[in-house]
């Protein structure tokens, strides 16, 4: 199966189970010929997982020793997750130009935010739930919109979906950690832990390749300044926690730490935050 099969089924069928489906084990994904440039405007999906505008505020951490708190919060992180999947193979078959080392470093991505999503789901059905009963909002998707329509597409992806959506999520999976661990719910706990952890890898790996295509000398934090597609911002790529430690660990200056801990939040952004 070829890298952009595979990326178009993820876009073209509605079953969630062909969206996280993984490549068969005895066939690796070929990606030799990428193929013509493919725009697709959005992805299909079953009705049961139509996405819908905005979303309602997530409960509180301190509000999770409550089982629906609970089922709300696994479910919009699930969805998160399925959309940052598709995402990334919207990005792959968007750019087949993309140089080999960065198209492969997005499919792995893509194949780590399946099993997140996969994590999510486990955890979602221990509480007696499931994706299709929870509205599912586009948020993520109505970036697409700007990144496409940037003069540099590749770059405000990386900037986009990486360093904004995916650094906040380096807040809201310690936030959440904490809040279902204090609500007796360690599985979804562990959940968030590990998610937190592949999330550091995500950021440096945008950070690295943001930096490749941007002129030589360029600072991370200007290079992030003029690739972030509004209406991203540096504001949106935090939560109300800011972990220092984790930006530092997926190789952000200090100058960029400091500028994103200093931008000015919005209720929207702490809301919706990135929780990829």
């Amino acid at each position: 199966m070829r890298v952009r099969d595979y990326c178009e089924r993820i876009l073209a069928s509605g079953a969630l189970a062909d969206k996280l489906a993984a490549p068969p084990p005895d066939s690796p994904l070929d990606d030799t010929e990428p193929g013509p440039a493919l725009h697709v405007e959005a992805p299909a999906r079953d009705a049961s997982l139509t996405l819908v505008e905005g979303a309602s505020p997530l409960p509180r951490p301190g509000a999770l020793a409550e089982p629906a708190a609970r089922a709300a919060c696994l479910a919009r992180f699930a969805h998160h997750e399925l959309m940052a999947v598709e995402l990334f193979a919207w990005a792959l078959l968007r750019w087949p130009e993309a140089p080999a080392g960065l198209r492969a470093g997005w499919l792995r991505i893509l194949r780590d935010e399946q099993r997140h999503c996969a994590l999510y789901l486990e955890r979602l059905r221990a509480h007696g739930s499931d994706l299709h009963g929870h509205p599912s909002s586009g948020y993520f998707w109505k970036q697409s919109g700007a990144i496409a329509a940037a003069e540099d597409g590749i770059s405000a992806f990386l900037a986009g979906m990486g360093l904004t959506l995916e650094q906040a999520n380096l807040d809201f999976t310690l936030t959440y950690r904490d809040g279902f661990r204090a609500g007796g719910d360690e599985e979804s706990a562990r959940v968030c832990q590990q998610v937190h952890d592949d999330e550091i890898g995500h950021v440096r790996f945008a950070r690295e390749w943001l930096l490749r295509l941007a002129p030589e000398g360029t600072a991370d934090a200007d290079a992030y300044q003029r690739a972030v597609p509004f209406p991203l911002s540096p504001a949106r790529a935090k939560g109300r926690r800011f972990d220092v430690e984790s930006r530092r660990q997926a190789g952000l200056s200090e100058e960029l730490i400091e500028r994103v801990r200093g931008a000015r939040s919005s209720q929207q952004g702490a809301r919706e935050g990135g929780e990829a």
